[in-house]
């Protein structure tokens, strides 16, 4: 029996799952590869890591090495950009980005994980030496450069979301470095009032220069760049660092593919495009949310591997047994010693989704108050909530210390839907090596509640 032939575009946390999910799950089918960068599937999520020196090196900042996968039998094409596809003739074209050579791919079933591609700001000046992007492996050794080049002493930095990460390894290396953002407040678009305040004053003790309600008008310089033109004036610099979000990488796609009007690729509740045996996962979709009830965007490495193993799991079926079930979704937002984690919706998302929500914020010392307060962090943890039903929607914590465990428990709460009177009431491990009688959720639930709290 000939094979059945996959083809999947984009190497890294969706492409790469679907690709060993198949190899794992199915006899019999061919597994084909095409990643377009010479890197494969290099995890910009862990940039920060690596630029504080905290990884065994840049080359292992990988999901997985071209070995692995041909050692299970799969073809791996880097360097290898796809620029078209045919419908008719089920044929993928991709393009050797070094020799310009093309070559067809057929497949029975295609899977895009093109992904997404770093936003740049279309300014005069913007052509200038010295503006980098926060994304990608070439983009991480120059950063990693100029962190070590003692003739960079100015650093400006745009975009006060993940340009943060950024902002805290240019001012470690000691660097002047000044943090551009047209809002109010850093990460003003992930987090509530209370933990904006907080990362504001984290980072100005850390020697970040805020330039918040500032708009980027162009860039100054011979050759270089040497000057960002603002709206309240010029801010001098040696570097530039964009991170002001990101932008499908679905061009090559218009006219094949349904998308919507911002590039984003259309789907059904299966993941399929408006192509037969063509699907879409990854950051270019926009899956089902849990709490929101209807599609939003969830640009996450954990999204892209549920919707690659679901869609795997149905690939070859006439109609898929179920739809996908949803994504909760969650982040971590970390600034020197301040970590927070989100989950779910905020409540501005909430609103947005039309949701009638409140958010209780609650924030305590995690152990009794025998316990030392140096050894007794402070930790803040908020609930978003449906105010009619109480059904948990969102969440968030916040601590020098790591409570990441708790946002996980919110992320459970929100897939199954539970309550405030369940999270009020919810019994947990206690140990005063660790936490109090009433666990910092239940607090924050029994606060929203309007209970009466024991001292």
């Amino acid at each position: 029996m000939e094979k059945r032939k996959v083809v999947i575009v984009g190497a890294s946390h969706g492409g790469h799952e679907a690709a060993f999910e198949i190899l794992n799950h199915y006899q019999n089918v061919d597994v084909t590869l095409l990643e377009q960068s010479d890197y494969v599937s290099f995890m910009s999520c862990g940039m920060k890591l690596y630029l504080e020196g905290k990884t065994t090196g840049i080359n292992d900042v990988r999901n997985f090495r071209s070995n692995q996968l041909q050692n299970k039998n799969g073809h791996l094409y880097n360097n290898t950009k796809a620029v078209s596809i045919n419908t008719f003739e089920n044929t993928v074209t991709a393009k050797n980005v070094k020799t310009g050579e093309e070559a067809k791919f057929p497949y029975d079933k295609l899977i895009i994980s093109s992904g997404v591609n770093p936003a740049k700001l279309s300014l005069p000046g913007a052509d200038l030496e010295n503006i980098y992007l926060m994304r990608g492996y070439d983009w991480v050794k120059k950063i990693d450069a100029a962190q070590k080049d003692d003739s960079i002493h100015n650093v400006a930095i745009i975009g006060a979301g993940n340009g943060i990460a950024a902002a805290e390894v240019m001012a470690k290396a000691g660097k002047n470095v000044t943090l551009i953002d047209s809002g109010k407040k850093p990460l003003e678009n992930y987090l509530n009032n209370t933990y904006t305040d907080v990362f504001e004053k984290v980072l100005t003790k850390n020697g970040v220069n805020l330039a918040m309600e500032t708009k980027v008008v162009g860039f100054g310089g011979d050759k270089k760049v040497d000057t960002v033109k603002t709206n309240n004036g010029d801010i001098k610099t040696d570097l530039v660092i964009i991170a002001v979000g990101v932008s499908p990488n679905t061009q090559w796609l218009d006219g094949t593919v349904e998308l919507y009007d911002n590039g984003y690729i259309k789907t059904d509740e299966y993941f399929r495009t408006s192509a037969p045996d063509i699907y879409a996962i990854g950051d270019a979709v926009f899956p089902f949310s849990i709490p929101a009830n209807r599609r939003v965007p969830i640009p996450s490495a954990i999204a892209a591997r549920h919707e690659a193993q679901y869609v795997v799991e149905h690939l070859f079926e006439t109609t898929p047994s179920r739809p996908f079930a949803g994504i909760v979704g969650a982040q971590v937002l970390e600034a020197f010693d301040m970590h927070a984690v989100t989950t779910g919706l905020s409540e501005k998302m909430a609103e947005r989704a039309g949701i009638n929500a409140c958010e209780v914020v609650f924030k305590d010392h995690l152990r009794p108050a025998y316990i030392p307060e140096k050894d007794n962090p402070e930790a803040y943890l908020s609930i978003v909530y449906n105010a009619e039903s109480h059904q948990v929607l969102g969440g968030s914590t916040l601590s020098s210390y790591d409570i990441t465990a708790q946002a996980n428990v919110l992320s459970l709460a929100i897939r199954e839907k539970l309550t405030l009177e369940d999270l009020a009431e919810a019994d947990f491990f206690f140990s005063p090596s660790f936490d109090k009688q009433w666990n910092i959720i239940n607090l924050a639930a029994q606060k929203a509640l309007n209970y009466n709290q024991i001292v």
